[in-house]
């Protein structure tokens, strides 16, 4: 712990932690003042997002950037996951789908075009592993359909038959994710194998205290985030936020943060395969397990089952940005300017949703 200590005292960036523990001390003092609870939340993720991404770079010198870009989108997505059981249990569905499109979106989007950006301001090319990138995009465009058949289907008013095949087509996707585990971490684990090697940079973690690391900090960072799920409606009122950008933009991002701070980090560091790893496999892991694996806990902790029933607008945004992604990474090497473009096609996404706000239902 004390390596732990010395790295904190050595980065300024992580001596906000202790700004970690406000939100829930506040929520506890104040519970009615949501702004300022929704304030302190996203202040107190930061640093926590920082402490998680330099404890998976640890771990990801020593498993490879495949496992290590699955193991920090899991950690990752576990946030996203708790923020939505939260807003599940209240029935608060349109929220639940918004931060789930829009979790999809921003890190197929702004989280790989953001790694395009940095990483091209420093190296005037990267390479990555194409045959992942692929992969991971192919994956992510059977998702898209498996949402878009439910949401055809709602239209024509068959909710009896929405709701049976949102929970066939939810299971269908869990099993898909399992067979491209499996594909790309075990039968054909050396086709995904970073496209280079590149050497360790700056100090490291031991092994041991960056998994503890990592186990401690995702659980601060769900309780954070519990009280983030909770301030959030009276605070976006207060701010003047339409509820469709507050749930596919700011939730998404918050909720992501502690992906991007590693991802951004590593395409810094001329590691792009770690950042394709984390962008596309959080994105993949969302639309694949973390979605359908809610629409089966709605079962039982809903007040009434989730559908994969999507808003038309969501399902548009979702294809495009899969479109999007798969003309930008077609050749295998990337530079900043193909991360503003990507960049520019969310903020397009944003703006809209900023000015309109999501269909009622």
């Amino acid at each position: 712990m004390s390596h732990l200590f010395r790295i904190i005292r050595q980065n300024r960036l992580l001596w906000l932690l202790v700004l970690a523990p406000l939100p829930l001390v506040a929520d506890q003092i104040a519970p009615e003042e949501h702004t300022l609870l929704f304030l302190l939340s996203v202040l107190a993720i930061i640093p926590l997002a920082a402490l998680l991404s330099l404890a998976t770079e640890t771990v990801a010198e020593k498993t490879g950037d495949a496992v290590g870009g699955l193991l920090n989108a899991t950690l990752g997505n576990l946030t996203e996951l708790i923020i939505c059981l939260t807003a599940l249990r209240a029935g608060e569905y349109v929220l639940v789908k918004a931060s789930l499109a829009g979790a999809i979106v921003a890190n197929t989007l702004f989280m790989m075009g953001a790694c395009f950006l940095i990483g091209g301001l420093r190296h005037k090319t990267q390479q990555f592993n194409l045959a992942n990138a692929r992969l991971q995009l192919a994956m992510l465009f059977i998702a898209a359909f498996g949402l878009m058949v439910p949401s055809a289907i709602s239209a024509a008013d068959q909710v009896q038959v929405t709701q049976s095949l949102s929970l066939g087509v939810a299971i269908l996707l869990i099993v898909t994710y399992g067979f491209g585990l499996l594909f790309s971490l075990g039968t054909h684990r050396e086709v995904f194998s970073a496209s280079s090697h590149v050497e360790e940079h700056g100090e490291a973690l031991p092994v041991p205290v960056a998994l503890a690391t990592l186990a401690g900090v995702t659980v601060i960072v769900a309780l954070v985030s519990e009280v983030f799920v909770a301030s959030l409606t009276g605070a976006s009122q207060t701010l003047g936020l339409s509820p469709a950008f507050t749930g596919f933009v700011i939730v998404a991002l918050v909720g992501a943060a502690a992906e991007m701070a590693t991802a951004f980090s590593a395409a810094a560091k001329d590691r792009l395969d770690l950042s394709v790893g984390i962008a596309f496999g959080s994105s993949v892991q969302i639309a694949l397990f973390v979605t359908p694996l809610l629409v089966l806990i709605s079962y039982v902790i809903g007040p009434t089952p989730m559908t994969l029933q999507f808003w038309q607008g969501a399902v548009v945004m979702i294809f495009m940005a899969v479109l999007t992604a798969s003309i930008v990474t077609a050749g295998g090497r990337s530079a900043w300017f193909l991360g503003v473009l990507m960049l520019m096609v969310y903020s397009i996404f944003a703006l809209t949703l900023l000015l309109l706000p999501a269909p009622a239902g």
